[in-house]
């Protein structure tokens, strides 16, 4: 049963929804240090392999870029199916990672006091909401980020919430703070994008412009990002839950700025602790082979180790319907992202596999 939920969380995660997309258009810069898998302690033939059975569709169908970044240079750089180095791809919920960022940059910059302020504070103006009760006050930002609101918030197939949401053309805060409840926040797991989806209108009543606004100049800036695109509704409101598309080498940055506990040159983007807190373990799960992850921090999955390195540091993942990720591996000083459109639940995960099959494997020192 904990497998079917799983399958139809991954599938359910977002629509292609039917709002504004607006792209912000420009000449990348601050690109990686362009290296080799040798040059970087990495064996390039389980790389080549991987390529080929990309290539073939023996394998792995429907994948669209690989990279690999070691040691912060770029070491592998492979595009299928029509796709390069320049074209946006949609996130999914990885989107969601990136939403965490912007609410750890918020709580650094003290416009957040932190997660355990309560969410019905954020919105004063929201008179009479539907089934307000002593639980639903109680629902902190700790409880959004680990996905324990405690609301009936699901993505299980058409009806669920998250189908009625993404079909809602304004009103997305509302909706989901009208949710009823159906246990005590913080104490039950349930994947839900419409908490997510929420911190935009939290930092949207905090400072005046919702998240994509605050996330373009606080976290892409820095970075040299310069492409992207968000879908909203007629309000304006970022589907933070999985509405952004970026290029791979920006999800790759993204990941190496994780990677280095925050810090891009010699400026700290996200305060470090909030990386340490987003990488904790906040929720345990049942290590499975099915999908590997074996926790959940701060909108971040959480995966077993290398199982020929050190069998302690965890990977971590942002991670996303049709098979987006972004792979962050501590240990080995790695960063790896993969682009897809998955047609089945079994392509949805098989960048997890190949991780541990080829990327991994290709690590010597």
């Amino acid at each position: 049963m904990l497998r079917i939920l799983k399958i139809a969380i991954i599938i359910t995660a977002i629509l292609y929804l039917p709002f504004s997309a607006i792209s912000q258009e420009g000449n990348p810069d601050n690109d990686f240090r362009i290296s080799t898998p040798d040059a970087e302690g990495m064996d390039p033939g389980p790389l080549e392999e991987l390529k080929e059975l990309v290539l073939n569709e023996r394998k792995y169908p429907n994948i669209h870029s690989i990279l690999v970044v070691r040691n912060g240079c770029l070491v592998y750089e492979e595009y299928f199916g029509g796709f390069n180095k320049e074209r946006l791809h949609m996130q999914q919920s990885v989107t969601k990672s990136f939403t965490s960022a912007v609410i750890g940059i918020a709580i650094g910059q003290e416009i957040i006091k932190g997660v355990e302020e309560k969410v019905i504070g954020f919105f004063p103006e929201m008179k009479e909401l539907q089934n307000m009760d002593e639980k639903k006050r109680t629902i902190t930002l700790k409880d959004l980020l680990t996905m324990r609101s405690g609301t009936d918030y699901h993505e299980r197939g058409p009806g669920s919430p998250h189908y009625q949401l993404n079909a809602l053309r304004n009103g997305w805060d509302r909706f989901y703070l009208e949710r009823p409840m159906v246990s005590v926040p913080g104490t039950r797991y349930l994947y839900d994008s419409g908490g997510v989806i929420l911190m935009s209108a939290i930092l949207k009543n905090l400072t005046g412009t919702h998240a994509d606004v605050f996330m373009e100049e606080n976290l892409f800036k820095p970075l040299g990002i310069k492409n992207f695109r968000w879908f909203r509704n007629q309000e304006g409101h970022p589907h933070t839950g999985g509405g952004l598309s970026l290029r791979p080498r920006d999800m790759a940055k993204f990941g190496l700025l994780y990677l280095n506990r925050g810090k891009w040159g010699d400026k700290q983007i996200i305060p470090d602790w909030w990386i340490d807190e987003s990488f904790k373990r906040h929720v345990e799960f049942e290590d499975n082979k099915w999908s590997k992850e074996i926790g959940y921090g701060y909108l971040w999955w959480i995966q077993p180790p290398d199982p020929d390195g050190d069998g302690e540091i965890p990977v971590f993942a942002a991670r996303g319907a049709y098979g987006q990720f972004i792979f962050v591996i501590p240990e080995h000083n790695m960063v790896a992202v993969v682009t897809a459109r998955g047609q089945t639940s079994e392509e949805f995960r098989n960048p997890i596999l190949f991780l541990y099959s080829h990327i991994l494997k290709s690590v010597h020192n």
